[in-house]
């Protein structure tokens, strides 16, 4: 079992209007890629600012390598933080931009390690380029660089693509998981990306109003939500009395069956690799489908739905 780099022990934070975190504990293991999911405002970012040293806790103690730091100011403490911005400087080029990190300490070491951590984000053969000369994503792996390269215990990801368009998002997060498996540094990444999270992490936990609600592998999370927020926060979920199903644990047939309930479909959406068969119950109730592209169902049919009692979820 891998031993716990980051450990946070009853942490709380108060503003003047708003108690922000609210008596969390975690234990994030070393070489993980754990991310803190949740809405705006639910907390995730002010915990990583005080893993950061950029806020105090009110209550509670954050543990980095087994020594406790929430005391201690940013520059004592181990961990690198990649923020929205990037916060590049433009005057620099790409090794200039990486090398920063080392401040005046610049010896042959130093180089032969910020040259290595260049082919690891494979920028190398842009090393003499400017932010400017660079697309979104690699402007990014710029930053990852700069952080790396100082060897952090813990690298603190904050929504770090929230600036990319949608197609390069997917691309890039693709980047980043490889990315984090061949350094093997811990990443504790924030976003409120459902879809980042779970294409992304070892481990999830997911936020509500300051406390943690659920933490586990994103399967665990998504197939077994322990409360009603996770559950409708992971994705798109049915509740049929009191019951929770999937759109793709809804199986449709046009003949009536047994067990099946009957429904009227009131839109189909068509979404390249399937649909969303929209329905309504006869007591008003609405459901979600998914089903293949090639389906005839139409909207304004009596169909009738089924699913299969191992994909229900009760919380």
């Amino acid at each position: 079992m891998p031993d716990t780099v980051l450990e946070l022990r009853r942490v709380s934070k108060d503003f003047a209007t708003q108690r922000a975190v609210a008596d969390v504990s975690l234990e994030i293991p070393r070489g993980a890629f754990f991310s803190l999911l949740g809405p705006s405002g639910c907390g995730k970012t002010t915990i990583l600012r005080m893993v950061a040293g950029f806020e105090t806790p009110t209550a509670g103690e954050v543990w980095l390598n087994g020594q406790r730091i929430d005391a201690l100011p940013p520059y004592q403490r181990n961990v690198n933080t990649v923020f929205q911005s990037y916060a590049l400087f433009p005057h620099l080029t790409v090794q200039g931009n990486v090398e920063f990190g080392f401040r005046h300490k610049k010896g042959t070491d130093e180089i032969r390690r910020v040259l290595d951590v260049l082919k690891q984000v494979r920028l190398e053969m842009k090393a003499s380029r400017k932010p400017s000369e660079l697309s979104g994503g690699e402007r990014q792996r710029v930053a990852l660089a700069r952080a790396i390269v100082l060897q952090p215990d813990v690298l603190l990801l904050d929504e770090p693509l929230s600036a990319l368009d949608p197609q390069l998002r997917k691309q890039v997060r693709v980047e980043l998981r490889d990315l984090q498996r061949r350094v093997g540094v811990t990443f504790l990444f924030v976003t409120h990306d459902q879809e980042e999270a779970l294409s992304m992490s070892d481990q999830i936990a997911v936020m509500n109003g300051g406390a943690l609600e659920q933490v586990g592998t994103p399967r665990e999370i998504y197939a077994r939500p322990r409360s009603r927020f996770v559950a409708d926060f992971l994705g798109a979920m049915n509740w049929i009395d009191g019951i929770g199903v999937r759109p793709e644990a809804v199986s449709i047939c046009q003949s009536p069956t047994k067990t099946g309930r009957k429904a009227i479909v009131t839109d189909v959406t068509y979404l390249g690799s399937f649909c969303h068969i929209a329905m309504t119950l006869e007591g008003g109730e609405a459901i979600l489908a998914q089903v293949p592209p090639g389906s005839a169902i139409q909207a304004g049919q009596t169909v009738c739905f089924t699913w299969n009692p191992e994909d229900e979820v009760r919380c």
